[in-house]
């Protein structure tokens, strides 16, 4: 981690590209949770700005992830922008039994798939976390560009697996933006959910 103009908080330290892609990374969800297109340009700065963190830490599969972030974050803002019937967009929808089966089955290819290329790689002490959370979020990503109920608990179940990676390698400041993440995305999914079914329970 870059360890450049560390900026301090209490008890947590940051530098001041960690402490950038966190304000980002928090208002792009935030702007997710409501629906807001603008959280896709907000959310490619943080994703590049979370890549070289992740690629400094050694953590080379979410430093991976991210640019492809990147990517869906480009496509997720055409996506969410863009007019279907004439005018207007895309509406929020819940994935059917047999999308989320095979994205199921995708997640679980993603995972071996990098657990076996990330432990062939140098100085990667922790392959399994960063392939089993790359291959939730990749997917999480996607259902996200598309509009799908469906990635608010895949970005939930990831974020607590890096809370857990995060208190390993010391990155505290990084450990309590995803800890936020998992409020506001608690409160997204029941917010995205009460706009499909008129309810708020799970």
């Amino acid at each position: 981690m870059n360890q450049d103009f560390l900026i301090n908080f209490g008890l947590f330290q940051a530098s001041a590209v960690e402490l950038t892609a966190v304000v980002t990374g928090l208002i792009s969800v935030w702007l997710v949770k409501k629906e807001n297109v603008w959280a896709f340009p907000v959310g490619a700065v943080s994703v590049l700005l979370s890549a070289y963190i992740y690629f400094k830490g050694n953590i080379y599969a979410n430093a991976g992830i991210n640019i492809f972030y990147f990517i869906m974050n480009i496509y997720g803002w055409y996506n969410w922008l863009r007019r279907i019937d004439g005018d207007k967009h895309i509406m929020i929808t819940s994935c059917s039994i047999k999308e989320m089966l095979a994205y199921t089955v995708i997640i679980i290819l993603i995972f071996f798939g990098l657990w076996y290329l990330l432990g062939k790689m140098p100085d990667n002490k922790y392959a399994v976390y960063d392939a089993f959370t790359s291959s939730l979020y990749a997917v999480a990503m996607w259902l996200m560009a598309r509009k799908k109920i469906q990635h608010w608990p895949l970005w939930i179940i990831g974020d607590i697996v890096m809370i857990v990676l995060c208190i390993i390698l010391k990155w505290y400041f990084i450990g309590f933006q995803y800890l936020v993440y998992i409020v506001i995305a608690t409160l997204g999914w029941m917010e995205w959910r009460y706009k499909v079914t008129g309810t708020q329970t799970y």
